[in-house]
């Protein structure tokens, strides 16, 4: 790595993070496999979910259908974090949050901008995610209603990935929070980037990153609720060092807070 730590253009690429960056993934979970889940979004468009061990065939009602490999991550009882690459749009990603407790979820679909996109403008991502809440078919809505949330503003945390990666989170707003490498290869680096946070229970949260710098995005669902042992799973999901092949890449990752801000009314970024 560069000692000039400014100089963007040597900063390492999503394909040299990946090495080792899985160490604290949690062990993945059939408890889907042999299950169809449905959801429901919105605007009444349903997608049914059938479930192996390691493969799931999805269909849009009347329309597309594919089957791609997945991943599914036990957050909580009965809440789970499902993730594919899709096999047929290469450059997209699904992350899929499903509560089997209170019926209901979200669908967040990261999309790798294409040449027809154009490039992104400067200090924006090239990398665009989505946002939409679900209902699941066959169980009864309760609880919280997932949504964007404010929770997280004026925290400090520190996660560990590994024994040799290491990231302080600061969540400055709605729309931005700042990143510092504390320990691996990208040691001494920092920026801000665009952040959404949903969320899903009381203390859980799906936390969602773009990065202008590095064509890059990531969706995770993070536990709060034990400040002492924050634990998270996500996905890091961009370009390679070509920029041309999307890289694709499971993670987990524990934490802990650091400090909290509370800032004056007059001053609060949540408002």
């Amino acid at each position: 790595m560069t000692t000039d730590l400014s100089d963007t253009t040597a900063w390492l690429p999503l394909d040299g993070l990946a090495p080792g960056f899985d160490a604290n993934k949690a062990v993945p979970t059939a408890d889907l496999a042999g299950r169809t889940i449905v959801t429901i979004a919105p605007d009444g468009t349903r997608v049914s979910h059938l479930f192996t061990d390691t493969r799931v065939a999805w269909a849009f009602d009347g329309g597309e259908a594919g089957d791609d490999a997945y991943e599914a991550f036990e957050v909580d009882a009965g809440l789970y974090f499902v993730q594919a690459h899709h096999t047929g749009r290469p450059t997209e990603a699904l992350s899929l949050v499903v509560d089997l407790v209170n019926g209901r979820g979200v669908a967040v679909v990261t999309a790798i901008g294409t040449p027809s996109t154009g490039t992104p403008e400067p200090g924006k991502s090239a990398v665009k995610q989505s946002f939409t809440p679900v209902l699941i078919e066959g169980i009864e809505t309760s609880g919280l209603e997932p949504g964007p949330s404010t929770a997280l503003i004026g925290r400090r945390t520190y996660w560990v990935y590994s024994e040799v990666h290491a990231y302080e989170h600061i969540y400055l707003s709605p729309q931005w929070y700042t990143w510092q490498c504390l320990a691996g290869p990208e040691r001494g680096l920092a920026d801000t980037d665009l952040n959404t946070v949903w969320e899903i229970r009381p203390g859980i949260h799906i936390f969602a990153w773009r990065e202008k710098v590095i064509p890059c995005a990531s969706v995770t669902i993070a536990d709060h609720r034990n400040q002492k042992a924050l634990r998270s799973h996500g996905v890091l999901f961009g370009l390679d060092e070509t920029g041309s092949t999307p890289t694709h890449f499971t993670f987990g990752a524990h934490g802990h807070l650091l400090s909290n801000t509370i800032h004056p009314d007059i001053y609060d970024p949540a408002g």
